[in-house]
């Protein structure tokens, strides 16, 4: 049976996304699809617990890799055209846009909180010690892996690689900021793609990747989106407290696995006792988001009525609440937690397991990967150095909330600190209602 000539992967995003098997590169790439460690990303989701706050995000690490990749052979397919000196990168820079997440775990970033794992790590991991994905990049390029580690790591020359994948304008994150706000409905995260990637360009004096000065614009818009798309989607306080249920649910578990109270298979066992990095790789690429809620689904019939409860909160999204203390003292905030541990113990609940505070940092603009670089008249200028719309992105933004359980809520805010809070966050609603425009 002859191979086809072509791929095709109908994205909801990009549309048609076609590699050609007549392209020795792209041919490569769906080789890498091809393999059970890049289609083991269906089973994990993009955006972990976001779906319990924002229903339609059940898009999985798969299809944002594919397009990440997209994006990238826009981007760089468009370069290579004004600048075919950068011809033999190609392969580097889809591969690397393809494979970039491949060591993503189960969960993804709330998972890296739970089980205490790093997906960056793993992907290098994968690429030196997976036979399957390995051996596709050496028949390819006996260079291939180990020049995939350098960009990872971002000491690739030239820097424009790494930057392609990883840096303050990237395709990774051209891409998250689309899809995110595609599938959580949140109408403020649309990019101009197709201006910024008209808007990229490549100095050959320093080898980075640039942007024309009529690009300014629509790069400035990229980095409110992204401000915005943190501050109200990432770290959304209900995602942020089902993380955090999450975690607990896992800890308990770990407890009463340790004195064998409940069951568990290899994989899991594997990866909650994990130190200092000995997980194998199998048990590694052995676990997704599926393994680890079957899991939840069976400790909900636990004899033990903590995990059991924990399990059901997160399954039934029967969540935890997050009230905002961001106003509050350091001190006033340990005071807050503890007038909450107390509540939570008169209700016979273990304190430690059902409130707790968690502090969620937005990141400023920062000159990561060498910042974003302008091409002017006057040469290369660091985007925040004439902009003041950036000038204001650039300072990092903390908040804190308290997470505790509904039924303490009323009890809660009879805290004088926390009633006064909440009064005046109920006359700053009332006053934004009575505005007429």
């Amino acid at each position: 049976m002859q191979p086809l000539p072509s791929r095709t992967y109908h994205d909801p995003l990009h549309g048609s996304i076609t590699l050609s098997t007549d392209d020795p590169i792209e041919s490569l790439l769906i080789q890498l699809v091809d393999t059970p460690e890049f289609q083991r990303l269906r089973r994990i989701r993009q955006l972990g617990t976001a779906s319990l706050t924002f229903h339609g995000a059940e898009g999985s690490r798969f299809t944002h890799s594919l397009g990440v990749m997209h994006v990238a052979r826009l981007a760089f397919d468009r370069l290579m055209q004004v600048y075919p000196q950068l011809k033999p990168y190609r392969a580097l820079v889809l591969c690397g846009a393809l494979l970039h997440d491949i060591g993503h775990g189960p969960f993804s970033h709330t998972g890296e909180d739970i089980f205490h794992s790093h997906h960056e790590t793993w992907t290098r991991t994968i690429l030196r010690e997976s036979p399957r994905v390995r051996t596709l990049l050496d028949q390819f390029d006996p260079q291939l892996a180990a020049q995939l580690e350098q960009v990872y790591l971002k000491t690739f020359e030239p820097p424009l690689v790494s930057q392609l994948v990883s840096s303050q304008l990237d395709c990774d994150r051209l891409d998250y900021l689309l899809r995110d706000s595609y599938f959580t409905g949140a109408s403020y995260g649309q990019l101009d793609l197709d201006r910024i990637l008209m808007a990229l360009d490549y100095d050959p004096h320093t080898q980075q990747l640039v942007v024309a000065q009529k690009g300014q614009a629509a790069i400035e818009h990229y980095l409110v989106v992204r401000y915005f798309m943190y501050a109200q989607i990432y770290n959304h306080p209900k995602n942020l407290a089902s993380a955090w249920g999450l975690v607990q649910a896992f800890r308990r578990a770990k407890e009463l696995l340790k004195v064998g109270k409940i069951s568990a298979d290899s994989t899991v066992r594997a990866w909650l006792f994990q130190t200092d990095g000995n997980l194998s790789l199998q048990d590694y690429l052995a676990a997704d988001d599926i393994v680890f809620t079957y899991h939840l689904h069976q400790w909900q019939q636990s004899d033990d009525a903590l995990l059991s409860d924990l399990c059901c909160r997160h399954l039934n999204r029967e969540l935890l609440k997050a009230m905002d203390i961001t106003d509050l003292t350091t001190d006033q905030q340990q005071a807050c937690l503890s007038h909450s541990q107390a509540l939570v113990r008169a209700q016979g609940w273990s304190p430690e397991y059902y409130t707790g505070l968690q502090v969620a940092l937005t990141r400023g603009y920062t000159l990561y990967q060498r910042g974003i670089n302008l091409l002017t008249e006057q040469g290369l200028i660091e985007i925040s150095d004439i902009s003041v719309l950036v000038q204001a992105l650039i300072q990092p933004f903390r908040r804190a909330w308290i997470i505790y359980p509904l039924a303490i809520e009323d009890d809660l805010y009879q805290i004088p600190l926390l009633r006064e809070q909440r009064l005046q966050q109920t006359e700053s609603k009332d006053e934004l209602g009575t505005l007429e425009i």
